[in-house]
């Protein structure tokens, strides 16, 4: 399917051929769109392999860029050099009625790139994006699902550390929630020497977006239960090892592979549905919740903006749902 072949470049479908040439592998092609000739083309990878560096970006931009390729195809648009302003005007119209705002702006925002890139790489003229306005989308409280405090306990103590796996989860999910972490920085790229002891605490080296490093002390029970996973699983010597890992299969024994996204969204629906919880957390989930309860508690918005190592206090606000009590107990003032 044409939508799926850019994404191809994401996974094992690039090989480097005598002469050092970077193409794809056989039976692996580019959209017509952006394939008119071999220069092109390979501009076009280099867009996906070398120029972006996070893999959910890539994923996101891959599959904008996939979407326009499809939805040119379908309206005769065969050549690159053929599409102008007005038919990504068209394309983003369209895209309104089906998406929502954010995405919009995202697919609008992939295609400028992409297109940026093939301009100074002098595979067109002109980038046809550029003059293309997105939707206007403005927003003062993120959408994010969170827990309350005594639901993010009961998640917590509900899950049984009889296992290795128990504990994972556990020590996962309080990682998430007592840092701010997100999960790429959890679960995707922290290895067992990112978890050290200093001045007496234990602290967390948290590999953020954007090649930040971030580092953080350790709650005393995110401390607890840190230690508790690592020395049950043993891998407290192998410092380069990934932290958080993968099983093989239904065995309970530990990989050596590091647990992705996907992977911690499963738990944590399976763990949520244990628990009774009903609202559908995801991973950002105890971000939210975690930055919410600080402030609630008396935190400083500052102070939480440099623990969830954000770049402006506004994102961080996005994260702050101590209103929607508030609002609760407001709407049980309607005495019907």
């Amino acid at each position: 399917m044409v939508k799926d072949v850019i994404i191809h470049i994401m996974r094992d479908e690039l090989a480097v051929v005598p002469g050092a040439e970077l193409r794809l592998k056989e039976g692996v092609t580019l959209p017509a769109l952006f394939a008119p000739d071999p220069s092109t083309a390979r501009r076009v990878i280099e867009f996906f392999t070398a120029n972006i560096r996070n893999p959910h970006t890539r994923r996101a931009y891959a599959k904008g860029a996939a979407s326009f390729a499809a939805w040119c195809e379908a309206r005769g648009l065969a050549q690159l050099r053929d599409v102008q302003p007005v038919h990504v005007a068209a394309y983003v119209e369209e895209l309104q009625g089906r998406v929502s705002a954010p995405t919009v702006k995202l697919q609008l925002a992939a295609l400028r790139m992409l297109f940026d890139w093939l301009v100074i790489g002098q595979a067109i003229p002109t980038n046809p994006a550029t003059s293309v306005r997105g939707p206007r989308h403005s927003v003062k409280k993120g959408k994010t699902p969170v827990l309350t405090a005594d639901e993010a306990r009961d998640l917590l103590d509900s899950i049984k550390t009889g296992s290795v796996i128990g504990l994972r989860d556990r020590a996962l999910i309080a990682l998430m929630t007592y840092t701010f972490a997100r999960v790429g920085a959890a679960a995707e790229k922290m290895r067992v020497e990112d978890v050290y002891v200093q001045g007496r605490r234990t602290w967390v080296r948290l590999h953020e977006k954007g090649g930040k490093r971030h580092e953080m002390p350790c709650h005393h029970k995110l401390d607890e239960y840190l230690h508790a996973y690592i020395d049950a699983a043993g891998i407290e010597k192998d410092m380069k090892g990934w932290l958080f890992r993968t099983t093989e299969g239904q065995s309970g024994q530990l990989t050596d592979r590091p647990m992705r996204q996907a992977d911690v969204y499963r738990m944590i629906r399976r763990r949520a549905a244990d628990a009774d919880i009903e609202t559908k957390i995801g991973c950002h989930s105890f971000r939210a919740t975690g930055i919410t309860e600080y402030l609630r508690n008396g935190g400083k918005l500052e102070i939480a903006q440099q623990m969830a190592n954000h770049e402006s206090a506004r994102t961080t606000g996005l994260y702050d749902r101590r209103n929607d009590r508030v609002s609760l107990d407001e709407v049980e003032r309607i005495l019907i």
